[in-house]
């Protein structure tokens, strides 16, 4: 009996060993066969994550740049040279300086070179700007008008305070009409409904 079991177990390891050296053999000729395969996808492995490393790290340097050109030109906003390098570095951080010293200096040449901006929000406050200044009652109803304005009602305010001052009371009440009860500046609307018409 005990010669029965020894041979039984001798049997059941041959067997085991038998299919370990199978799947050994399986597994050499599939990493033989893809080899160059897995090197290659090890290899793009590397490679994309030191690009990746390499790209925020450059961006990370040009941001940093990029707000040190600022600060300077903040110092001197008459730096010709720092403005095309910052221009150069971010063009986006270039269109909101350029607007910031417009508005204190009411530019409005800088104000009509803005108004054609890529940057949205520039674009859009530079359009504004330029047409309050130029007090153009057409140039702030088509602002107002447009989508996403982000002075909207300000600029029927500014445009009813014109309508007022060339007489024209009826189209004053029609634009501040148009100030919903939900905006900051109902308020001031409704005060110049009331009071501002004489």
């Amino acid at each position: 009996m005990s010669l029965k079991n020894d041979l039984e177990m001798v049997k059941e390891e041959l067997n085991s060993e038998e299919k370990f050296f199978e799947k050994a053999v399986v597994t050499e000729k599939f990493i033989k066969k893809y080899k160059n395969v897995m090197i290659g996808g090890v290899v793009a492995l590397v490679i994309g994550v030191s690009a990746n490393i390499a790209y925020t790290f450059s961006e990370q340097n040009r941001i940093s740049e990029a707000n040190s050109v600022l600060s300077k030109l903040q110092e001197d906003t008459t730096n010709k040279l720092l403005a095309q390098k910052l221009t150069s570095l971010s063009p986006t951080l270039s269109d909101a300086w350029k607007y910031s010293v417009a508005v204190v200096q009411k530019d409005e040449a800088t104000f009509e070179k803005l108004s054609k901006s890529n940057t949205f929000i520039i674009k859009d406050l530079a359009s504004y700007e330029l047409a309050n200044e130029k007090k153009d009652a057409k140039a702030l109803e088509d602002y107002a008008v447009k989508q996403n304005a982000i002075y909207a009602d300000l600029a029927i305010i500014q445009n009813a305070v014109i309508l007022i001052n060339d007489k024209k009371i009826e189209d004053a009440h029609e634009k501040l009409s148009m100030i919903k009860e939900t905006s900051s500046l109902y308020r001031v609307a409704t005060a110049l409904r009331h009071y501002g018409i004489k």
